[in-house]
């Protein structure tokens, strides 16, 4: 869903998602139509001695369970926080913090693969609730038995942030618990098959977390058993993805300047059309006299229209500002690259600059496949091969 900025701490950009706009107000409610029920819970728990009928009287729940949702989520920030700043110790930058519906998410640029780095910052978070949760309890000490609003909501508070601490540490990897659990896998094992194990253990507790959702009526659970499911699946294939491509050499996987299908810059737009129709490709680079001087795709040509093709020329139409790719780069680095920028391939350049070939998704996808179905023979200790051998 969309988000926004709201403010930045140390560097770091947090954002609100429509969703959370949309389900703030909902927590509000839900803490508000609790507050007898939750006064009850803390003069058991903590031993409160919270006035029951002043704070259930009028208009005061719905003010307590709006400052009690606004105040949870402002825990939710530091918790992510917490991860963000070890993670920045250790070198990898942070895109964002943003709040959405199911509470926050950090994004960091790469997660570590250091069983170390990556138990550190996974544990923060959890510490940083338990702290604000110590906080909050000796708030609620300090201040005298009159203040009964501020003392629910610091009781509160206190409670909210320990649960989150230990439900983020229950081993659903992706949580918090489950990249502890990756972590540890991780120390006699390689990274990929650390986050195998893990998130197959993920997919389990998402599972059993589903199911507690349908058997209780609860939506909540159902949606964080959905999240941890999907991303667990999501992150054990991109580690896959990473072990099987990362240094394998581009100029393997690439397609050869000289094997290109390449376009003059005044070839006509209903021309491009017309071999793109009769070769299947999609995707041109764009050379005048052997030098690369744009790319040009079936996007660019549709916004021609049909009675204008003729007329038109691909030099007004390609795009001219080029994301390249060294030919000393791996196809995990390709890979990446064409995530990041959102586009479907990459000219290869040489240390000159100069244009030596051309790589789409669908070389990685085949060397992919081709890397993931030899595995097995690559790693026998008859037969032994590099990675880059397995691909051409």
């Amino acid at each position: 869903m969309p988000s926004f900025r709201i403010g930045r701490i140390a560097g770091i950009p947090i954002k609100v998602g429509l969703s959370f706009l949309l389900v703030l107000p909902l927590f509000a409610w839900l803490i508000a139509a609790d507050v007898n029920r939750w006064t009850g819970i803390m003069n058991d728990v903590v031993g409160a001695n919270l006035p029951v009928a002043s704070l259930s009287a009028g208009s005061t729940p719905l003010v307590l369970g709006s400052v009690a949702a606004i105040g949870l989520f402002v825990g939710v920030v530091l918790h992510e926080l917490g991860h963000s700043l070890v993670a920045m110790r250790y070198g990898y930058p942070i895109d964002s913090i943003t709040l959405w519906f199911l509470g926050g998410i950090a994004q960091l640029t790469e997660m570590p693969e250091d069983w170390r780095q990556e138990f550190a910052v996974a544990v923060a978070g959890p510490i940083v609730s338990i702290a604000v949760g110590a906080v909050s309890y000796l708030g609620f000490l300090a201040l005298p038995e009159s203040f009964g609003a501020a003392r629910f909501v610091l009781a509160y508070l206190a409670l909210a942030n320990v649960v989150l601490a230990g439900f983020n540490l229950l081993p659903g990897f992706p949580m918090d618990g489950g990249r502890v659990l990756r972590a540890l896998l991780a120390r006699n094992r390689t990274h990929a098959r650390a986050t195998q194990l893990a998130a197959e253990v993920g997919k389990g507790f998402a599972f059993l977390l589903g199911l507690a959702g349908l058997l209780s009526g609860g939506i909540v659970l159902i949606a964080i058993a959905f999240f941890i499911y999907m991303s667990a699946a999501g992150e054990a294939q991109q580690a896959t993805t990473k072990a099987a491509l990362e240094g394998v050499a581009i100029e393997r996987v690439m397609t050869p300047a000289n094997e290109i299908h390449a376009v003059a810059p005044e070839t006509s737009v209903a021309e491009l059309i017309d071999r793109m129709l009769t070769e299947r490709h999609t995707g041109y680079p764009v050379l005048d006299d052997g030098k690369l001087v744009g790319l040009v795709t079936l996007s660019d040509a549709r916004e021609v229209r049909e009675v204008e093709r003729d007329a038109y020329r691909v030099e007004e139409v390609m795009t001219r500002e080029l994301t390249t790719i060294p030919a000393d780069a791996d196809a995990m680095t390709a890979l990446s690259t064409m995530q990041s920028e959102g586009v479907g391939r990459l000219p290869v350049v040489d240390l000159r600059g100069e244009f030596t070939g051309l790589v789409s998704r669908t070389d990685l996808m085949t060397a992919l496949t081709i890397l993931q179905s030899s595995e097995s023979a690559a790693s026998t200790p008859d037969t032994p091969r590099s990675a880059d051998e397995t691909v051409r």
